[in-house]
């Protein structure tokens, strides 16, 4: 097994969220991703949002995981998430902080829409 590709986030808390960002052209390429995910893993998956939702500046989902999960999920995530640019943060209970200390990207960085936090 590879390295843990995160290089911020480290596996210190006790529960996590993955969105996975997406436009019209790589819609399709997230549902299969979101239907691999929910074939091989026992997570909780929440909507396919094709509207902005929260901070996020994508089309996206989530995925709640926990810390047991963290680092096989993560390093499979990176495996096949097929250039999909993916947030990967903390959840606890601080989601500003969650958003914008406690966090790392899979794939190219976004910028988040942090008013959302307002």
């Amino acid at each position: 097994m590879s390295p843990v590709p995160l290089k911020v986030l480290q596996n210190d808390y006790s529960k996590y969220h993955a969105h996975v960002y997406f436009d019209e052209v790589t819609q399709q390429q997230a549902q299969e991703l979101r239907s691999l995910i929910s074939n091989e893993f026992p997570f909780v998956i929440g909507r396919f949002h094709t509207k902005l939702v929260g901070p996020h500046p994508n089309w996206s989902f989530q995925v709640i995981f926990n810390s047991r999960a963290f680092d096989s999920f993560i390093i499979w995530l990176e495996e096949h998430r097929d250039g999909l640019t993916i947030l990967i943060h903390a959840d606890t209970g601080d989601d500003y902080v969650d958003h914008t200390e406690r966090l790392d990207w899979l794939g190219e960085p976004a910028n988040l829409n942090l008013d959302a936090f307002s």
